[in-house]
């Protein structure tokens, strides 16, 4: 997530009461959690376990809740409870904005855009050009369209993330601070649910194509000329290539990277990143030819044991 403007370091430490440590002249540009964080960004560390990965990462600036050694080109800002602090800096730069009608005035709709009765549109949403929005579909806050996008009816695109931090207290809700990009000639079916990133942006790319009652989690990043058929889902963080079809109720498990042109047969499972331009069968998924071979063995082994009994 990005700010309108950059914000000063020392600015931002004087905010949130925040010890600062490196370099006070440096410029914050966005937030961003670590996995994606970039130059510029703020991100956050609260377990000594995990502080190597925030320091060594890409951010600039890293609220933290006990000093450290400052990489050098950073900044450390020192505060009591690193994540309230930065949740409470993406409400600020996304608060909630609750519809008052069905189109925000915010919203930037493109020539030749048709939006049917009862869809929605939020705020500071953008709409391309000779887009068609079904009746009762839902276009998040902050949600891009490019250009010749069919939205379905029933499908909502920019749904919070399903992302929780775990505390004694029970289960507390990250503030959805990214947005959802769906690009050029993309396809959206009836009743698919398309959650926007965490912190950066969930991206449909041109020319893909889902089918009705997909689900895209938190973050995920989907290439160009891609088909996903009904009921397949998608968690969180995932990276799907150019070209890559998944069939029916297949089931993507968080942070897994899918290579080019890689087909995903209905049903299966994947649990592991997969090489591209294979085909791919069974719970957990494998190569298919593997998976088949395993199959007819499996077929076989009652008549091996009775012969060999």
């Amino acid at each position: 997530m990005k700010f309108p403007l950059p914000l000063p370091v020392s600015e931002l430490a004087e905010q949130i009461g925040a010890e600062l440590l490196g370099d006070s002249d440096l410029l914050a540009t966005g937030i961003n959690e670590v996995h994606h964080v970039e130059e510029g960004d703020i991100t956050f560390v609260d377990v000594e376990k995990y502080y190597a990965k925030a320091l060594g990462s890409a951010a600039t600036i890293i609220l933290i809740n006990k000093a450290a050694e400052v990489p050098a080109g950073k900044v450390l800002l020192v505060v009591d409870d690193p994540f309230t602090t930065y949740n409470d800096l993406v409400w600020r730069y996304r608060p909630l904005q609750p519809l008052q009608r069905n189109i925000a005035s915010s919203a930037l709709i493109g020539e030749g855009t048709t939006i049917e009765p009862g869809a929605m549109v939020g705020e500071q949403a953008v709409i391309g050009k000779n887009c068609y929005i079904h009746a009762n579909a839902y276009i998040g806050d902050h949600s891009v369209l490019g250009d010749e996008v069919i939205v379905q009816a029933g499908a909502v695109i920019g749904s919070d993330a399903f992302y929780f931090k775990k505390t004694a207290a029970g289960f507390h809700k990250w503030r959805s601070g990214g947005r959802v990009v769906l690009e050029d000639g993309v396809d959206i079916g009836a009743n698919c649910t398309i959650n926007k990133g965490v912190s950066s942006d969930t991206i449909i790319g041109a020319g893909s194509k889902l089918d009705c009652q997909v689900q895209i989690g938190h973050d995920t990043k989907v290439g160009k000329r891609c088909l996903f058929a009904a009921q397949v889902g998608i968690a969180g963080n995932c990276t799907i290539g150019n070209e890559v079809v998944i069939y029916g109720q297949a089931g993507i498990a968080q942070n897994v990277t899918i290579g080019d042109k890689t087909i995903v047969s209905a049903k299966a499972g994947v649990s592991k990143d997969l090489e591209g331009g294979k085909l791919y069968f069974g719970v957990p998924a494998q190569e298919a030819r593997d998976a088949y071979r395993e199959l007819a063995a499996l077929r076989q082994l009652p008549d091996f044991l009775r012969k060999n009994k």
